[in-house]
This record gives C-alpha cells, sequence and structure tokens, in this order.
C-alpha cells in the first residue's frame, strides 16, 4: 500500500480498541496504543468512553484492569442498530487464519 492509501480505514479508534479488547481482556493500555496506532491518551479516552456507554465493563485485578465486552448492546450509529457489538466482533474474527498477505 501507499502512503496515501494508509491514510484512513473504515473502521474507528473505537471499533479497533473494542476489537483488541475482545481478543485479550487482560490486554494493556500501551499495547492496544501500539496496534491501533494512536497514543496511549486516546486509548484511556476510548476505553472510559465504550465503559461509559456500556461497550465493556473494567474490572481492577491488582494493578492491572481486566476488560468484559458487553456483546449484546445495539452499535450506535442508526443504519447499524440493527446490529450488536457481538455481530461486529464476530465479523472481524471470522477468517483470521485466512487474512490475505500483502
Amino acid at each position: 500500500m501507499t502512503e496515501s492509501t494508509q491514510t484512513w480505514t473504515f473502521l474507528t479508534n473505537h471499533a479497533h480498541v473494542l476489537f483488541a479488547i475482545s481478543q485479550n481482556p487482560d490486554i494493556r493500555i500501551r499495547y492496544i496504543a501500539s496496534l491501533v496506532g494512536i497514543t496511549e491518551r486516546a486509548v484511556v479516552r476510548i476505553v472510559g468512553e465504550l465503559a461509559e456507554a456500556g461497550f465493556i465493563k473494567i474490572d481492577k485485578i491488582g494493578r492491572q484492569n481486566q476488560y468484559s465486552v458487553t456483546s449484546d448492546v445495539p452499535l450506535r450509529h442508526p443504519l447499524e442498530q440493527h446490529r450488536s457489538v457481538n455481530d461486529l466482533l464476530e465479523m472481524l474474527s471470522k477468517n483470521e487464519d485466512h487474512a490475505p498477505a500483502n
């Protein structure tokens, strides 16, 4: 891919953070930031917004957070409200081992 084709994606950073959390409930903020390509501060903000909106729950275990996704919550946009978080995560998870090579 050229640099100009990498300037935007179809999914938001919120979706990327949610997907990362769904794949690893013990994931650290620093690793999410690295995966998504945003700052740790942005991840903390997004995690807070996802929790406030009821998409994830955060449990403090010792000094570390453990996350759980509330998968039955409908997506927020009117065009997507007929789908749940679970539908999105299932779509993103399908055929992970069959991803096309670049």
